[in-house]
């Protein structure tokens, strides 16, 4: 075990929320914090209500007008030194994460850096906020502005406590915005530790607030409040749409990043080979707990039986355990919930017809540990409309390219999607028509800071990251001169 890295999470460690800067502490009555490989208590965190969320707003929108209007370029220090502080604290950073989160300190590592991409690539962008320039028939001409939309309230979930935060946070600060987060009470040691980051390089305190505590409370909160003039979320689906409700009497800018059932295609003419390393890049991470990782896998008939025995021997392979094992890929699922979850799917593609490869049972390990299991066979339907975030990998064959992308686009989803085929002209034709916000062609990885990151139908609306993350967060103001 790497006791060194867990120990320099544990220094990270704070059990207190944020309000400008205050840190208000767990006290007697906090909410628990474990470790989901070994259940063990981390720390607590303060079950804050509706007063504590009123400050936290309160401060953010006193802080505004002078943040708002400071100079982008040293919006754009302040993200630099940011990023400095988080690249000289990733070993912390992750080891924290992996303690709360559960994922493979490495991986956990991966994620901090990952999340570092976009503090890095929003400090450009907040020196390019660029306006324009029109003349009018009227001889008038108009003059351009893209201003910060006001105080934000960005609820993150616990999945990737890093990178979800500063995906919001990063196009937030560089246009002007300042901001209350809820973390996901399961991993709010990630978001603490980052705040406290980020006043160190020079953020007003009134600028960012972190709360912590019940979700329905703290959310109705924030939605019903006047001065919160935009709500960013990421999650599920159906609190994606309560959300968006509470927010519809003071029309707020809302964006979504919700829910997906991503299909993953496989051609005949396709590398097997690539097609199953890419899979269980896609598939594994955080141990199949992400919101973009192949849910169904659909394979050519001719060539099913193939790579679902290619796919069954390697994920065979991948060594399960606790965070600070070494050489580990695939961590504990979040509680337990999540593995009755997993077994439920298990069992219904089973019941269906399908035959496990490989995997099958909880692990050995016990706890919150699941064999990766790869299935051949059975009904796809279930998998079409929900999503079984865990280490499951359904294989589905298919004889028609229309059958293919008939059964990728009956679903209400639509965040990801991937297809492998050698065939150019099959792969820009699928990734045409198939009705998702991305598309992976011959990889299973997706996200980064330069490309836009959302969905299409019930996955939510809004873009994060790349050029057009910024505009998420900018409302544009137009001046008209009349000149003589």
């Amino acid at each position: 075990m790497n006791t060194a890295a867990r120990d320099a999470g544990l220094k990270l460690l704070r059990e207190h929320a944020l309000i400008a800067g205050a840190a208000i502490p767990a006290g007697a009555n906090g909410i628990a914090v474990d470790d989901p490989a070994t259940g063990e208590i981390l720390g607590h965190i303060p079950d804050l209500g509706v007063a504590e969320t009123d400050r936290a707003i309160q401060a953010a929108h006193d802080a505004f007008p002078a943040w708002s209007r400071s100079d982008p370029h040293k919006r754009a220090a302040f993200l630099r030194e940011w990023a400095r502080l988080i690249d000289e604290n990733t070993e912390g950073l992750g080891a924290l994460m992996a303690l709360e989160n559960g994922k493979p300190f490495e991986e956990a590592k991966g994620e901090v850096t990952y999340a570092n991409g976009f503090i890095k690539w929003f400090a450009g962008e907040a020196e390019r906020i660029l306006g324009e320039t029109q003349d009018t028939p009227l001889g008038h001409v108009i003059l351009t502005f893209r201003e910060a939309v006001g105080p934000c309230a960005l609820i993150t979930p616990w999945n990737f406590p890093a990178a979800m935060l500063t995906r919001k946070l990063g196009p937030a600060f560089a246009a002007g915005c300042t901001a209350v987060v809820k973390p996901a009470s399961q991993t709010p040691f990630t978001a603490i530790a980052l705040a406290e980051l980020a006043y160190r390089a020079g953020l007003p305190k009134g600028a960012l607030s972190v709360i912590t505590g019940d979700a329905a409370t703290i959310g109705g909160v924030l939605t019903a409040s006047p001065l919160i003039r935009k709500l960013s979320f990421t999650g599920s689906t159906p609190i994606g749409r309560k959300l968006a409700e509470q927010c519809a009497p003071t029309l707020k800018r809302v964006s979504m990043e919700l829910g997906g059932a991503a299909p993953l295609i496989v051609f005949e003419d396709a590398d097997l080979d690539l097609a199953v390393a890419e899979t269980i890049k896609g598939k594994f991470r955080n141990a199949g707990q992400t919101c973009v990782c192949p849910n169904r896998v659909y394979v050519q008939a001719s060539v099913a039986e193939a790579y679902a025995t290619k796919l069954a021997a390697e994920v065979a392979k991948i060594p399960v355990g606790p965070a600070f094992e070494d050489g580990v890929k695939v961590g504990p699922l979040i509680e337990d919930k999540a593995i009755a979850k997993v077994e439920d799917h298990l069992s219904r593609v089973q019941t269906s017809g399908g035959r496990v490869l490989t995997g099958g049972a909880r692990h050995a390990l016990g706890g919150r540990f699941f064999q990766p299991t790869v299935t051949l066979g059975g009904d796809d339907e279930l998998f079409r409309h929900e999503e079984t975030f865990g280490p499951l990998i359904p294989v589905f064959p298919f004889d028609t390219e229309e059958e293919a992308l008939g059964k990728a686009n009956d679903s209400e989803f639509g965040l990801a999607s991937y297809l492998f085929t050698r065939d150019l002209d099959r792969a820009m034709r699928i990734g045409r028509h198939i009705e998702a916000g991305m598309i992976g062609i011959n990889t299973g990885l997706i996200s980064t800071a330069v490309a836009p990151f959302g969905g299409v139908k019930q996955s939510g609306y809004g873009r994060e990251g790349s050029i057009h993350g910024i505009d998420e967060y900018v409302d544009i103001k137009q001046v008209t001169l009349a000149l003589k």
